[in-house]
């Protein structure tokens, strides 16, 4: 103890001015030296002297460093970092001051100019109809951008193609389809329909290339013996197509609801069914998908009793050569019959059986759709 003492008493010497200003350290390296200095006092003392040491710490007495140095203490810290405080404080308060003043400033006139409204309110008659106003107002208010969400909500079609004796036939998710003539035939002009929750761009680009990739499509069908219609006029600007009207033909799903609904002999379906798959078979021979086989997508051209079919609505159309594709395309089909046609079960295994008779490829394709049977239409993730 006494060695500790007298060695602080010796090194303690000089003003604290001067020990200060050649020291410069930081509160929390002074700290840190407190507790250095508690430490080397045990080390010359032994427990005693390292917890008067530590004590003259904690209640503000001067400490030794390592080094011999006298360390300020607590006592003599306190006022410059509560000034320091104090500072960065006061210097806050100014800045939200500030920004309050800032962001409240504008709302000083409309709160004064509420005094002159003190006499209106006491009439309570007379303010009614100001509340009115003020109500009346608000739907003015919402009136643009009411306007603008009915404008995108429903908003009106795209304009028909300027075509003779023009006509709606059928409004679709994807087009509209009008009868006309062009250039003297008769047409069917598809005019595709945006999709206002699509970026424009986004919705230019997809337009445009469905509209391509089903004229590619009607005319690889044509040149290889396939039914389908004739390509008059593809339109960029308008997004629109003009086809050949296959004149006085029926849908087949029409054709089967009314065999279906008249009770007549159904043999005549079975027929029809074999004649599909024959078609099909020829159109995945050519890598053609479809993309979307329904029998609203096959039409019966005059007479019925040929069974004269003719592919439609290529709208979906790609060019693959996949058997998975082309499974896919098989079981959309299925999925059409068995939701739009009850107790055709025995059509759809004509069609399959004349399908792998006819096609070329029909080995991975009919084991492709079983598979697609088995998951659904969608492709597997795994591998």
């Amino acid at each position: 103890m006494a060695e500790a003492s007298g060695g602080q008493q010796d090194l303690g010497g000089g003003s604290p001015e001067r020990v200060w200003k050649r020291q410069g350290r930081q509160p929390q390296e002074q700290r840190g030296a407190g507790r250095v200095t508690a430490r080397a006092a045990s080390g010359a003392g032994g427990e005693g002297a390292a917890l008067q040491a530590f004590v003259g710490f904690r209640h503000g007495q001067p400490s030794i460093a390592e080094d011999g140095r006298r360390l300020p203490s607590i006592a003599e810290q306190a006022p410059r970092s509560c000034a320091v405080r104090a500072s960065v404080m006061a210097a806050a308060q100014a800045e939200a001051g500030a920004a309050h003043s800032v962001v409240a400033g504008p709302a000083g006139p409309a709160v004064g100019d509420m005094e002159p409204a003190g006499p209106a309110m006491g009439d309570m008659e007379p303010a009614g109809p100001v509340v009115g106003e003020l109500g009346a107002a608000a739907p003015a208010m919402d009136g643009p951008e009411g306007g603008a969400g009915a404008a995108v909500v429903a908003e009106d079609p795209p304009p028909p193609p300027p075509l003779p004796g023009l006509r709606l036939v059928q409004q679709g998710a994807e087009a509209h389809v009008y009868r006309g003539l062009f250039l003297g035939r008769a047409a069917v002009a598809k005019l595709r329909v945006p999709k206002r929750y699509r970026h424009p761009a986004l919705e230019e680009r997809l337009s445009r290339r469905r509209m391509a990739q089903e004229a590619r499509s009607l005319l690889r069908c044509r040149r290889t013996g396939i039914p389908a219609p004739v390509v008059y006029f593809v339109d960029y600007v308008t997004n629109s197509i003009y086809l050949e009207d296959i004149v006085d033909s029926i849908t087949v799903q029409d054709h089967i609801y009314s065999v279906q609904k008249s009770g007549n002999d159904t043999s005549g379906l079975h027929k029809l069914a074999e004649k599909m798959g024959e078609l099909l078979a020829r159109m995945h021979d050519e890598d053609i998908i479809h993309g979307d086989l329904t029998t609203a997508n096959l039409l019966l051209r005059p007479p019925t009793e040929k069974l004269d079919l003719v592919l439609i609505d290529f709208g979906l159309s790609f060019i693959s050569g996949l058997p998975e594709d082309k499974g896919v395309d098989l079981y959309v089909l299925e999925k059409a019959f068995i939701s739009t046609h009850p107790d055709t079960e025995m059509m759809f295994k004509a069609l399959l059986k004349t399908y792998a008779a006819t096609s070329k490829k029909s080995g991975p394709v009919i084991k492709k759709l079983d598979e697609v049977r088995l998951r659904g239409r969608k492709r597997s993730m795994i591998g």
